[in-house]
């Protein structure tokens, strides 16, 4: 079928295959060619990862990590991810669709790995539940190998105990009070105000449970008690601060609450992993990015697009991947510690926080209008960025022609 994007309440609900795949091979050409000129492609490090693990590895920085680890250090990868496949609409009843971004992109990926002589195994299901821990871990057992570097980068709006079964519901939103915030409608570029009810009690318990630090440190624990950790082990969780002007809606919101309790959760498998392994745990603060959750946050979409245009003009503005290859090159694996601030966080958004550039930020964000709005932001790198995490406006792609949904390459 041909496939065009499908946009519906500022979300692509589709995908296409051949897009994302090729996103997968600009990724790699970016890591081959930057580890390249760090002189690593073929000089890696005696500290460099062998055996990774990603939980979370079809998409944005989970797929970017699992990347820069595989193509740039040539280690060994697993990945866990839960993703939709295609149907091509031969089957009675059902219709032809398009698979989710992430299960293209997981099969781009094995593809070159597999042309590349890397080994890798992706597992698709539930990075949640025990069996999928187990699966992981009699993997590992029967390849002989032991995980060096655990990436999590599990994104998430529902989470199953594994325990009891219980189902908890993340949601976006303020505490305290209503937060509202000017947003930009992708399809026609105007802009209007939308607005957040405050959440619940139980909506920010729900939301802790879900996309806090509880199943990261399940994680860590099983596969150390299946002797599956290496010695001198690293971890890394994800996280988001960014600026004042969006703390209200993110950072002091049920999301803020999650992730403050990723960081603890850091702090406290640091402490465990350094006692038993000589290990460590950090939590890495990226910068903001489009993602198919960020369109539909207050300002947001706003501040996203006036970033980018500043960050662009300074030389400074990065994607997943650059983001990716940074931490590794430069935080976990340069022959040294790993350098944190006082809360123990690894900060990678150190471009974006940069006084200099918020500074011009706050500055146009206080005059933009409908009418400057191309001037002042960068709306059509917004809308780039938007398409391609589903596999469209992506370079060299024929998006005329007629593409298999089961397969994307």
């Amino acid at each position: 079928m041909i496939i065009k994007p499908m946009i519906r309440s500022n979300m692509c609900v589709n995908a296409h295959p051949k897009g994302c795949a090729a996103d997968v091979k600009h990724q790699i050409q970016y890591v081959e060619k930057k580890f390249e000129e760090r002189g690593i492609l073929n000089n890696i490090p005696k500290d460099a990862p062998k055996t990774v693990l990603v939980l979370g590895c079809s998409t944005g920085y989970g797929l970017a990590s699992r990347i820069t680890a595989a193509f740039g250090y040539k280690a060994t990868t697993i990945g866990v991810s839960f993703e939709k496949e295609g149907s091509d609409g031969l089957t009675e009843g059902s219709r032809e669709k398009t698979g989710t971004p992430g299960w293209y992109n997981n099969m781009a990926f094995d593809k070159f790995a597999k042309e590349a002589g890397l080994e890798s195994v992706t597992f698709n299901g539930d990075a949640f539940s025990h069996e999928m821990r187990k699966n992981v871990i009699d993997t590992l057992k029967k390849m002989g190998k032991k995980i060096d570097l655990l990436v999590y980068s599990v994104a998430s709006s529902v989470r199953i105990d594994p325990d009891n079964g219980t189902i908890y519901r993340s949601v976006l939103k303020p505490v305290g009070s209503i937060f509202s915030g000017a947003t930009i409608d992708f399809k026609t570029g105007r802009i209007s105000t939308i607005s957040a009810q405050p959440a619940t009690d139980e909506e920010v318990t729900n939301t802790v449970k879900v996309m806090g630090g509880e199943d990261w440190a399940l994680w860590v624990h099983q596969l150390q008690k299946a002797g599956v950790l290496a010695e001198g082990v690293k971890t890394v969780a994800y996280s988001y601060i960014g600026p004042k002007l969006s703390h209200a809606i993110y950072r002091e919101g049920t999301i803020g609450s999650a992730k403050k309790h990723l960081e603890a959760t850091a702090r406290e498998l640091h402490k465990e992993l350094q006692k038993d392994l000589h290990g460590e745990a950090y939590v890495s603060v990226n910068k903001g990015l489009v993602t198919r959750s960020s369109a539909v946050i207050p300002i947001i979409p706003m501040y996203i697009s006036v970033l980018f245009k500043v960050m662009k003009e300074q030389g400074t503005h990065e994607g997943c991947i650059e983001q990716m290859e940074r931490l590794m090159t430069e935080r976990l694996y340069t022959g040294s510690s790993v350098p944190t601030d006082e809360n123990h966080l690894i900060r990678i958004d150190d471009y974006e926080l940069d006084p200099k550039v918020q500074a011009e930020v706050d500055k146009r964000m206080a005059t933009i209008t409908q009418e400057n709005l191309a001037e002042i932001g960068d709306f059509e790198g917004y809308r780039h960025d938007f398409l391609a995490t589903n596999g469209f406006d992506i370079k060299g792609v024929d998006y005329s022609a007629n593409v298999a949904t089961l397969t994307s390459i």
